[in-house]
């Protein structure tokens, strides 16, 4: 989400003390796996880079990411955090020992950093990889059925303002799959569910798994070594959607999706994830 489109809520990096700053990275970090932890900094890490790019360090930077903590940090009471900006939203909520994390949403443009103070980072190299490794490895059949038409500038539809989206499932049956593509299909979905702490992660991955006859993988566009393309994983308990995107900050074509501005959105099918006070919307709508 861009930076410049919304008011944020609760505290920005930007203005916090250095201990502060310090005591927030450390509850990302003790929230997150490893990997979800540097995916998120590496996306902070790219904004900055963006702002090298655009000269542009006012809009663009690794300090204008806003942190809210939700309710009191309890042992037995419900509370959360959220950290959210550009390319960058993590909704966090914790009872007890169970936790969700969604919705989430990952970005950055570019995807990899070639020069600058961040030289080397990049983000969603691994699900972009291992997506194209699977549908590569389908049988043409199968390629068919996963394949919806071609890949337009933006295809994700559980981005911003997309509350409670129903989306049709799509796509090529993960029942249908042979052993091996079962298995990248797992290692792919590993990817955005591992970036919880691990034990967190095996729980969820135990639910994707009782329900991965149910689940369904959907593509747009090319299938070469260097397409651009989009993939959903829609499943009754997971919703994940990887996009190329347009440039918008960088140069190019407005109307062109490109490897180095890509999107990435983790939601719960139906769950009301983003916790709209459905109940009541019902009440002032109905006569």
């Amino acid at each position: 989400m861009n930076i410049h489109r919304f008011d944020r809520q609760g505290v920005a990096l930007m203005d916090m003390t250095p201990a502060q700053q310090q005591a927030a990275f450390a509850l990302l970090q003790a929230s997150m796996s490893p990997r979800g932890y540097s995916n998120l900094r590496n996306v902070m890490r790219l904004n900055h880079s963006l702002a090298e790019l655009t000269s542009n360090f006012e809009g663009y930077n690794e300090q204008r990411y806003w942190f809210t903590v939700m309710g009191e940090p309890s042992p037995t009471e419900p509370w959360g955090w959220q950290i959210e900006g550009h390319h960058l939203t993590v909704n966090y909520f914790v009872l007890g020992d169970q936790v969700v994390m969604s919705p989430v949403f990952l970005g950055s443009e570019p995807t990899h950093a070639l020069g600058g103070k961040y030289a080397g980072t990049s983000v969603l190299k691994q699900e972009e990889a291992k997506a194209l490794d699977l549908m590569q490895n389908l049988p043409a059949a199968q390629q068919q059925q996963a394949h919806l038409g071609a890949k337009g500038r933006n295809e994700n539809l559980t981005e911003m303002f997309k509350d409670n989206a129903v989306v049709p499932m799509q796509g090529v049956a993960a029942s249908t799959l042979n052993r091996e593509n079962r298995a990248r299909l797992l290692k792919l979905i590993e990817l955005y569910v591992g970036n919880l702490r691990p034990a967190h992660a095996q729980v969820k991955m135990r639910e994707v798994e009782a329900h991965l006859d149910e689940t369904h993988f959907a593509w747009k566009g090319q299938i070469d070594d260097d397409a651009v393309f989009h993939y959903r994983i829609h499943s009754p308990v997971l919703l994940i959607e990887f996009d190329h995107q347009a440039p918008l900050a960088l140069p190019g074509d407005r109307e062109v999706a490109v490897r180095e501005h890509a999107h990435a959105v983790i939601r719960t099918p139906n769950g009301n994830d983003y916790g709209k006070a459905l109940l009541q919307l019902h009440r002032t709508r109905t006569p």
